[in-house]
């Protein structure tokens, strides 16, 4: 079963937007563009306290993770 972890590797802040694009196969880079959009969108700070409780909430990507 496939799990959505925080990115290691495609990681700017907290890896929320890496571990995203790791999980549906896309390009981070064009997901955290998507995320400008949508935080100035929003007013800023809903999309800003929605990543916030993502990088809460989404867990760290750890070799105890993986069961292959």
């Amino acid at each position: 079963m496939k799990k959505l972890y925080k990115s290691k590797n495609n990681k700017i802040f907290s890896g929320v937007i890496g571990g995203i694009g790791e999980y549906f196969n896309v390009d981070p880079t064009i997901l955290r563009l998507i995320w400008i959009l949508i935080l100035f969108g929003t007013g800023f700070f809903p999309g800003l306290a929605i990543y916030i409780i993502a990088a809460m909430i989404v867990p760290e990507h750890s070799k105890n993770n993986d069961k292959n």
